[in-house]
């Protein structure tokens, strides 16, 4: 068994792998003493560091194996490694089978020395078990093991210096193996964060407890112009003492999953911050917002002028060919100067045909552009004689243009721009065209929300009153503020009606329920309201008549439970408050359905609320509605509301209600107005549990001098007086201009009531906005208009009043009826006589 056979013929065989995790390595000098022992060498062996070290490798082996030994050393000293089964001798003396591998190792400061590495065999060691159980690791193999590994490797010492590294590592930057010897981690990655990678090496080192999985985020040397990630472990390396030797660390490029994780993370930031509110122009902004920086240095949102209106889209395909036209939206830049030298939001944008976003416009389709041409100019059509900048001038290095489409219509672009050196990227496009797919949503949710909501408005701003009528017989203000806050749509209402005679009405309902049906079944209610009091019939008249209209109507719709209600369906159990205020004598009568009673704040400040005993509600049955009559001093303010007024904010009841509301009317306010802003404000909160309306009106009283009144005889003689009265009160009151017609108002109104009346004849004149010349009679029988052919010689009486009149009606009172006729004092006068009378 001499050396050369050993030396050359067992490598030959041992070709069957050496578990290098089990093996026990312990150091020899040249001579083969032993000069470093560990743990897993006196495991095997028995021996402890203090009897192993100094003795030969020879005294360690059976004689046999121990007379090979000067041979191997002397090949290993050559460089040649050797590889080949022996036996060793326990502490205890028995033989422990062993496959033994020698190589020779280079210290930092040239000293040689070699490397043993045993390991344990599970039988006896013999020629023909060698040759099939043996093994070769040599430098060169052991390179290999490591060469075609993805992960990087290395080992630095105490002083974290390079003392070994595999070529995988290269691939980070910073080198060959041999170039980086000596050196330290910010030595070789320059671009990292080299204090946080040391201070987990020097952890390591002075604790022993691994690092595992740590992340950094930098620029490495392989990489300059992008931002990669790596995670690294740490491993301390100790010495037969458990002194530690150095740190073994490796790296794996994790910048893909970085990324991943990043793309994630930002398309969840959008979906929490992009389409917080139905706003058109704040969602594009939100999209810009969420995109820098993570994904561009520069974002512009560019929407169709018909979606920030809220509108509906143009029909057809738009081509290529067509100079396109666009609102900013939504603008954010990493650059302070940037956004000076392109549009800002707002303003309409005016985009050159054929340009990439006029493309992804007709197409629908994305475009990206990696490396812009520097000397190019932007696509957007600025003033004649402006010029427009180029992308070098704006910095920009790279562009993205991604169409914003949602149900198949594109409602505008997004342009996505980069001055960083880092260029767009397949996979940046992917991620823009996700964003903005996600945004494009929120973006066309907003647009239908505003559509919707402008057309609830309309409908809202034809059932209510768009604005009071000035009268002298009060002076109102009115809040409304609905339980739905996104179409605001309610079913309360509220109106000002005038009447005859100077005076007005006042009305406040409620329709139960919210959105469009409510405020379509109020609509048609206060239509109706409105038609009742032109008939000038007393509070209690109108509402039984409404509550017949309700009932009836509510009956001939149905109640099929597969279809919605109608609109007066949705009206049954509907509320209402009715008033008439006569400013002459300060008359107030007043009637309610269903309805709370009214407030009323006295000309002193005293508050209090009208004893008043409302009816049942709207259309569904009851006693017979009642009304109550009082006389208002001058000044008194009636404050008219729906119960919503009276809910709590936190309970939703309307208990205590009326105190509250007392406690809020007895502050002082400079003006009616802000008096009645600051009830709704004090006690409605912004988003109500129910919809509020509130009228507040201050009565006022006509001047003695603005009404005249006579009584007249029942004698046919007495027109000729009537018309001659009334035109020296016309004189006195300065209104000669109207003396001819009102004295043909005068002399048919009075004859009429002479003439078909029995009792007492009462003329009045009112001089308010309007002119109005009343005649009261005890008779019960209203007059009729008739149409006379032109051969009839009576007939014409009524016709010539209601060709003279602005309008003109009856009214019933108890003791008979009031004939009336009304004059403009505003509007473009009388009539002349030849339009009441056209020429035969």
């Amino acid at each position: 068994m001499g050396g050369h056979e050993h030396g050359h013929e067992e490598p030959d065989v041992a070709r069957q792998g050496f578990d290098v995790a089990d093996a026990a390595p312990l150091l020899l000098d040249p001579q083969g003493v032993v000069t470093n022992w560990t743990g897993p060498a006196e495991r095997l062996l028995g021996y402890p560091a203090v009897e192993a070290v100094g003795r030969k490798l020879a005294e360690l082996l059976t004689p046999e194996d121990a007379e090979r030994v000067p041979d191997l050393l002397g090949h290993c000293r050559a460089d040649d490694g050797w590889a080949g089964p022996m036996t060793a001798r326990h502490r205890d003396g028995r033989p422990v089978p062993v496959m033994v591998r020698l190589m020779r190792t280079m210290e930092p400061r040239g000293r040689s020395s070699l490397l043993a590495l045993l390991s344990e065999l599970a039988g006896p060691v013999g020629r023909d078990m060698s040759r099939s159980a043996g093994w070769d690791l040599s430098p060169v193999v052991l390179e290999q093991m490591v060469a075609g590994a993805s992960i990087g490797l290395a080992i630095v010492d105490t002083d974290l210096r390079y003392v070994w590294s595999n070529t995988a590592l290269e691939q980070f930057g910073g080198g060959p193996a041999q170039r980086r010897l000596g050196l330290r981690f910010a030595d070789v990655q320059p671009g990292l964060d080299a204090e946080s990678v040391e201070a987990q090496m020097r952890h390591v080192l002075e604790t022993g407890e691994p690092v595992v999985g740590h992340e950094y985020v930098g620029q490495v040397r392989s990489a300059p112009l992008r931002e990669t990630a790596h995670m690294l472990s740490f491993t301390r390396l100790d010495d037969d003492r458990g002194r530690p030797m150095g740190v073994y660390y490796s790296v794996v490029d994790i910048t893909e999953r970085h990324r991943a994780r990043q793309r994630l993370a930002l398309l969840d930031r959008a979906g929490e911050r992009i389409g917080r509110t139905l706003d058109v122009l704040r969602t594009a902004q939100e999209l810009a917002d969420v995109a820098v920086p993570e994904l561009a240095d520069f974002v512009v949102v560019d929407l169709l002028e018909t979606v920030v209106r809220g509108a509906e889209l143009p029909p057809g395909p738009l081509a290529e060919t067509d100079r396109v036209t666009l609102r900013r939206a939504g603008h954010r830049s990493l650059y302070e100067d940037l956004p000076r030298k392109v549009r800002e939001s707002g303003s309409v944008t005016n985009f050159l045909a054929g340009s990439p976003p006029v493309r992804c416009l007709a197409t629908g389709r994305s475009w990206r552009q990696e490396q812009l041409d520097p000397l190019a100019t932007e696509w957007i059509d600025g003033a004649p004689d402006s010029r427009k900048a180029t992308f070098l001038e704006l910095g920009l290095q790279s562009a993205m243009i991604v169409p914003i489409r949602a149900r198949g219509v594109t409602l505008g672009v997004t342009g996505f721009f980069r001055r960083r050196p880092d260029l767009f990227s397949e996979d940046d496009l992917a991620l823009a065209e996700d964003l903005v797919s996600r945004a494009a949503v929120c973006v066309d949710n907003a647009r239908r929300y505003t559509r919707e909501r402008d057309a609830t408005l309309v409908l809202q701003r034809s059932l209510l009153p768009r604005r009071l009528p000035e009268l002298d017989a009060v002076e109102v203000s009115a809040c409304y503020r609905p339980a739905d806050e996104l179409t605001g749509l309610g079913g309360d209402w509220y109106d000002l009606i005038p009447l005859s005679g100077a005076r007005v009405a006042l009305v406040v309902g409620e329709v139960p329920g919210h959105g469009i049906a409510a405020a379509a079944a109020m609509g048609r209610l206060r239509t109706a309201v409105r038609t009742l009091a032109a008939q000038d019939l007393p509070p209690e008249e109108v509402l039984a008549h409404l509550d017949d209209l309700v009932s009836r109507s509510a009956r001939e719709e149905g109640t099929d439970p597969d279809e919605p209600e109608g609109n007066y369906g949705q009206a049954v159990g509907s509320g209402c408050l009715y008033v008439v205020y006569d400013p002459v004598d300060g008359r107030c009568a007043m009637a309610a359905a269903g309805h709370p009673v009214p407030a009323l704040v006295a000309p002193d400040g005293t508050v209090g609320f009208v004893d008043l005993l409302p009816g049942p509600q709207l259309g569904v049955g009851g006693p017979p509605f009642e009304a109550r009559e009082l006389s208002l001093p001058e000044s008194s303010t009636l404050a008219l509301y729906t119960d919503g007024l009276l809910t709590d904010t936190e309970t939703g009841s309307t208990a205590g209600g009326q105190d509250r509301l007392r406690q809020v009317l007895q502050r002082a306010a400079p003006s009616l107005e802000t008096r009645c802003r600051a009830v709704v404000d004090a006690l409605v909160p912004v988003r109500p549990y129910d919809d509020v309306a509130l009228l507040m009106a201050r009565t006022r009283r006509l001047d003695s001098g603005q009404v005249a009144a006579w009584d007249l005889p029942s004698d046919p003689a007495v027109v000729a007086e009537a018309r001659r009265t009334a035109t020296r009160q016309l004189a006195h009151w300065g209104l000669d201009e109207l003396v001819f017609t009102t004295e043909l108002i005068v002399s048919e109104l009075v004859t009429n009531a002479i003439r078909h009346a029995a009792g007492p004849v009462r003329l009045r004149l009112i001089r308010e906005r309007a002119l109005v010349c009343e005649v009261f009679d005890g008779g019960a029988t209203a007059p009729h208009l008739r149409h006379p052919r032109a051969m009839d010689e009576g007939g014409r009486g009524l016709l010539l009043v209601s060709q003279l009149a602005q309008q003109w009606g009856t009214r019933f009172v108890p003791d008979g009826k009031v004939i009336w006729a009304e004059q403009s004092l505003t509007g473009p006068g009388d009539l002349p006589l030849e339009t009441a009378f056209p020429s035969e």
